[in-house]
């Protein structure tokens, strides 16, 4: 048997014949494999190109064929290069972990990114963390801290279909809806998650998993009629759950499109699902109903572990935050040092204000990228040493600068939370969400940028397992009901396990796009990649989802075909500064400058307060300022501003002297900037409704 564990694995041509019998296995005094003893691979049987020269690199080369598809690794060949991309590096220091013993970092893996490279630093490496197994439970079994915050927001808020998770799979053939439903059911069955109900005692909320018999789902046969199947998908995908009721939030129901034509609907809420969780739910939904069309029922392996031994082992690995010697304490740590400052409302081109309270009403634009820029921006990630999503985050970041919103950019990121092998196979909520802040100060090229965004981002994946919700808690933000805390963009570029559409027997099956009108921030960017039968890049397909209660429709197709245009000016000259980069297309650029051409040319100024003068002293009765219904000519406008210039002369302001200026958006903060300029001074804006500690350190 410990033979067997031991060349299970290896390759073929690294299992030396010598090992017939168990005493001659090289073994260590407490009796473990000792892998630096194993013999040297039967140059014979090799494939080509450098092979591994010991049991860890055979483990190594194995781990990136399986993981990146590829049927042949050497030692010399690049993880990235390969097509790896940081969810994928987060699953192979996973498998390192449980294959190997070894505790590695994803920033271990990019700046190691070889197989050779990476095996030296499994040298220094620490032993592997605890793995996950199954639990003892308790009787009232607690909430994951992502799970904690949707049922606080459910419970805050109301029910709503902000955060359903939704599919659909168009079905063509002849289907068995018997089977059908009972293989939904055996999935149920097979998945906690999906029949699980959220209790609480006292307001401490706990979860509760029902027994089969309990949660059993009557799947719903439904002709929506011709011409409403778009009609009763949307209406499916906006259903709401209750989580204070006593069902599982799990709803199915299989729409007749035409003869012999079906689409299966499937919707959650985010409590219990995740958009990885897509690909194990469907696959098994496969495999049982290719049982059940048959009379049996599903013989499939069982799961390792459920989503109740990773809550209980989530809470067991994080540790208390008040203890300084916990993972969590450290990661908060992180966290607090990383987003000190960060901007608390990002200043986006929004088309209104903000309201008082978010609706979450939202829609989206499409975004696409063809499949030759594509390739040049996997170039430029290649050439870097970055992935594709490190320059789409860079690029969005230049493209919100150039918009008006500053120059440090938080941005949010899921991450698919699923940092152990056991959890790969398992529906359930594990995604974590991180905020990645981007620095463009001192006008970087975007090369220079992208090196930022790298080491940012490296950062981050090494403290991914504080939950956000503990995060936003230890940090402690400004908080408002009308917008995300810590930051206001995300960007997700879905790169999960493919969904399988090849399993249902006597059926071809397809993908149904479904939509919610929900926005859970105010712009989200969603991006997945399209290959070629050769495995190249085939293009970028998503949208831009934003919220309806700042932009409309127009807004938010500018900012998606100025990504687009960002993309490919930074792919084809990255060494450009990023304030010249094109943002702008031409029809807009002329809209601007044909605004520009009604103002008088004040020759010779370089500086704002000698163009105010001259444009004042030209045209005194032009408007210059309109703010709600209050209109100011530049003649008005002038004589505020000297009264304003005068009066911080007077009190002693000059070239260099930093003057405060505390004053909400208004006609008057204008006036205030701009009597600073003409004193010579410099202007610093605080915004009152920050922090009060915030305010004292601007201040001093």
């Amino acid at each position: 048997e410990l033979r067997r564990l031991a060349v299970g694995k290896l390759p073929d041509y690294m299992i030396p014949s010598a090992f017939v019998t168990l005493d001659a296995l090289p073994l260590t005094p407490n009796g473990k494999l000792d892998h630096n003893a194993l013999p040297d691979p039967d140059p014979s049987r090799v494939p080509a190109g450098r092979p591994p020269r010991n049991h860890r690199e055979a483990v190594l080369c194995r781990l990136y064929g399986e993981l990146l598809g590829v049927e042949q690794v050497g030692i010399d060949d690049n993880f990235f290069a390969l097509g790896g991309h940081s969810l994928l590096a987060t699953r192979l220091t996973s498998r390192i972990r449980t294959e190997l013993g070894a505790e590695l970092t994803v920033r271990a893996v990019f700046q190691a990114p070889t197989v050779a490279d990476l095996c030296a630093q499994l040298a220094t490496a620490r032993p592997a963390r605890p793995a996950l197994r199954p639990a003892s439970r308790p009787a009232m079994i607690p909430l994951s801290y992502a799970q904690r915050r949707l049922w606080f927001l459910n419970r805050l808020e109301g029910p709503s279909a902000t955060y359903n998770i939704t599919g659909a799979l168009r079905l063509r053939g002849p289907l068995d809806r018997q089977a059908m439903a009972a293989a939904i059911n055996d999935v149920i069955a097979r998945h906690e998650p999906l029949r699980t109900v959220f209790l609480d005692l006292a307001g401490e909320p706990y979860q509760q998993v029902l027994d089969i018999e309990e949660a059993r789902l009557d799947l719903e046969v439904t002709d929506p009629g011709p011409g409403e199947l778009a009609a009763a998908l949307y209406q499916g995908a906006n259903h709401v759950f209750d989580l204070a009721a006593l069902r599982p939030p799990f709803w199915a129901t299989l729409f007749v499109a035409g003869p012999d034509e079906h689409v299966l609907m499937l919707v959650g809420h985010h409590i219990c699902g995740d958009g990885w969780s897509s690909a194990p739910l469907l696959r098994d939904i496969g495999r049982a109903y290719q049982a059940r069309s048959r009379g049996r029922v599903p013989d499939w392996e069982p799961l390792p572990v459920q989503y109740v031994d990773y809550t209980l082992w989530q809470a067991e690995l994080l540790g208390d935050a008040d203890d300084p010697g916990s993972v969590l304490a450290g990661q908060l740590a992180f966290w607090a040092k990383e987003l000190a400052g960060a901007p608390q409302c990002l200043p986006l081109p929004a088309d209104r204000p903000r309201p008082a309270f978010a609706t979450y009403r939202g829609d989206a634009v499409p975004l696409a990228v063809d499949a030759e820029l594509h390739a040049r921006l996997a170039d430029l990630a290649r050439k870097t040493g970055a992935t594709l999503f490190m320059v789409l985050h860079a690029a969005l970041a230049v493209l919100l600068s150039r918009w008006g919103a500053g120059l440090d950019i938080p941005v949010g990121s899921p991450l698919a939370g699923r940092t152990d092998e056991a959890l790969d196979d398992l529906v359930g909520f594990f995604v974590n969400t991180v905020v990645l802040r981007t620095d463009l100060s001192g006008d970087p090229s975007f090369r220079q940028l992208l090196g930022r965004v790298r080491e940012r981002a490296l950062a981050v994946l090494e403290n991914q397992d504080a939950p956000f919700e503990l995060v936003v808690e230890h940090l402690n933000p400004e908080r408002s009901p009308s917008r995300n805390p810590l930051f206001q963009v995300m960007l997700t570029l879905q790169n999960n396990a493919p969904v399988p559409t090849d399993m249902l027997p006597g059926l071809s099956a397809e993908m149904e796009a479904t939509y919610t009108a929900a926005a859970k921030v105010d712009l989200a960017l969603t991006l997945s990649e399209g290959f070629g039968p050769d495995g190249r890049p085939a293009g970028l397909d998503g949208d831009l989802a934003y919220a309806l209660d700042l932009f409309d429709r127009a807004t938010a197709e500018a900012l998606s075909d100025g990504l687009v245009r960002v993309l490919g000016a930074v792919a084809g000259a990255p060494d450009v500064p990023v304030s010249r980069v094109a943002v702008l297309a031409g029809g807009e650029r002329e809209a601007l400058l044909e605004l520009g051409r009604g103002l008088p040319a004040v020759s010779g100024a370089a500086l704002v307060p000698d163009l105010f003068t001259g444009t004042a002293a030209a045209e005194p009765g032009l408007t210059a300022l309109v703010c709600g219904g209050t209109r100011v000519s530049f003649g008005e406008l002038a004589g505020r501003v000297n009264r304003v210039a005068r009066w911080l002369i007077g009190a002693g302001a000059g070239p260099g002297d930093p003057v405060v200026v505390a004053l909400p958006r208004s006609a008057d903060s204008i006036v205030a900037l701009l009597g600073v300029l003409a004193a010579g001074a410099m202007y610093v804006p605080v915004d009152l409704s920050y922090p009060a500690d915030r305010v004292r350190f601007m201040l001093a």
